[in-house]
C-alpha cells in the first residue's frame, strides 16, 4: 500500500497533467503556434513541469489528440444502439462525435497537417472505426444497408466523408447545418439506406456556387 505522501504526489501529478492538457487544448485551439511557456502559464505550472509530463511538443500533441478522441468516443458511446434503426443510430453517432470535434477546429487542422504514418493514422481512427463497423454490420443484418459492399469499405468511406464535411465547413464553403445535411445524404446513398423517420421535414439547400462544370 502506498504511503499518504506517495498518494499525494501521485494525485498532484495527475492534477498537473490534467491542467496541462486542458491548457494545451484551449491555447492551441486559439494559437496553434503557441509556445510551451504559454501553455505552462495557462496551466499554472512551470515549463519544466510540462516537460516532466511531456518530453516534447509532439508528445503533448499526441496526448491532446487522445483526449479529444476520448471525448468524442464518450459522446458516441452515449448513443443508445437499441433506441432506433441502424440508420438513425449511425447518424446520431456521427453527429455526436462531430459536436465534440467541431469545438476544436484550429487545433484539429494543425494536428491533421502533421505528417503521420499510415499505421499511426489507422490506429488513431481504430476506436471510431470499431463503433461505426458495429452499427453498419447491424444495418446490413437488418436489411437496412446494402450488404453487397464490404463492411471495411463502408467504414473507411464513412470516416472519409466525415472528414470531408468537416473540411468544407471549416473552410467556410458550407454552413454547419448544410455540411451536416450533405454528410447525412451522402452516407444514406453510400449505404443504400432510406431516409430515417426522425429526419427533418425539409433540409436547407446547399449554397449555389459560381463554378460551372463544362463538358469536354
Amino acid at each position: 500500500m502506498k504511503s499518504p505522501p506517495a498518494r499525494n504526489r501521485r494525485a498532484d501529478a495527475l492534477r498537473s497533467r490534467a491542467a496541462i492538457l486542458d491548457a494545451a487544448t484551449q491555447v492551441l485551439n486559439v494559437d496553434p503556434d503557441a509556445s510551451l511557456e504559454a501553455i505552462a502559464g495557462a496551466a499554472g505550472v512551470t515549463r519544466p513541469t510540462v516537460y516532466a509530463h511531456f518530453p516534447s511538443r509532439e508528445k503533448l500533441l499526441l496526448a491532446v489528440v487522445e483526449r479529444i478522441t476520448d471525448e468524442a468516443l464518450a459522446a458516441m458511446d452515449a448513443v443508445d444502439l437499441n433506441a432506433g434503426t441502424a440508420t438513425e443510430t449511425l447518424l446520431h453517432m456521427i453527429d455526436a462525435g462531430a459536436h465534440v470535434t467541431e469545438r476544436y477546429p484550429v487545433l484539429l487542422r494543425m494536428i491533421s497537417a502533421q505528417p503521420v504514418s499510415a499505421e499511426a493514422d489507422r490506429d488513431r481512427h481504430l476506436p471510431v472505426a470499431d463503433r461505426i463497423r458495429q452499427v453498419i454490420e447491424q444495418g446490413q443484418q437488418a436489411g437496412e444497408f446494402d450488404d453487397r459492399l464490404p463492411v471495411d469499405w463502408l467504414v473507411a468511406s464513412t470516416i472519409s466523408l466525415g472528414h470531408t464535411a468537416s473540411t468544407e465547413q471549416d473552410a467556410g464553403r458550407l454552413p454547419p447545418t448544410v455540411a451536416r445535411d450533405v454528410l447525412h445524404a451522402s452516407l444514406l446513398r453510400l449505404l443504400g439506406a432510406a431516409e430515417p423517420a426522425d429526419a427533418p421535414a425539409s433540409r436547407p439547400s446547399p449554397p449555389a456556387t459560381n463554378a460551372g462544370v463544362s463538358g469536354g
